[in-house]
């Protein structure tokens, strides 16, 4: 492996929706509102209102019954303006505080490679979050 390294190496997306179930929530920040607003039509108060619950008083997106998420439906319904949180899936901050976490996560997703050493793992959750954080808007 190469020390440039691509997470496309470490995580292929199954289009599964696993990572669109439970897990406490999707935190949406006011971008996020605002992105999901002008690609549904709508009031960003309205989009908190109609498709989030609060948390620790912030918003998340609303869960169905079933525990997915409520733009779920076999795919994103979203997917053009997915949340922050969502476009670093499944390279998040719990990364570069253990690296175990992505073993943890690869039991619910079958995208997840975990045959790799941890600071590989490591390196690359930093560059794609590093990368998303300085592509906000």
């Amino acid at each position: 492996m190469s020390d440039t390294l691509n997470p496309d190496q470490l995580f292929t997306c199954q289009k599964c929706g696993e990572c669109c179930r439970g897990y406490g929530g999707t935190f949406v920040t006011d971008e996020d509102i605002v992105n999901i607003s002008r690609y549904l039509n709508i009031n960003p108060h309205r989009l908190v209102a109609d498709y989030c619950q609060l948390s620790g008083g912030k918003p998340v997106l609303a869960q169905r019954p079933s525990g997915y998420c409520i733009f779920w439906d076999t795919l994103c319904t979203i997917h053009p303006v997915k949340p922050k949180m969502c476009r670093k899936w499944p390279f998040i901050e719990s990364l570069l505080v253990d690296a175990c976490n992505w073993k943890v996560m690869a039991a619910s997703c079958p995208g997840i490679r975990t045959d790799l050493p941890d600071r590989w793992v490591q390196e690359c959750a930093k560059k794609v979050i590093s990368t998303i954080e300085r592509n906000v808007s």
